[in-house]
């Protein structure tokens, strides 16, 4: 019983760092362009090799 005291705390701690964490990064735009990162793979910027 005293590890469920010891645990359910540092449980709803690490929770509620992750939730923060989360908040920080969207009001820091880490979330705005989801479809550009996905399509700047697929295009080619280099021609191909001269030799």
């Amino acid at each position: 019983m005293t590890g469920l005291g010891i645990l359910l705390p540092i449980a709803l701690g690490m929770g509620l760092f992750g939730l923060a964490a989360f908040f920080w990064a969207l009001k820091r735009g880490q979330f705005d362009d989801l479809e550009g990162a996905a399509n700047r793979i697929l295009i080619d910027d280099e021609g191909p090799d001269p030799s």
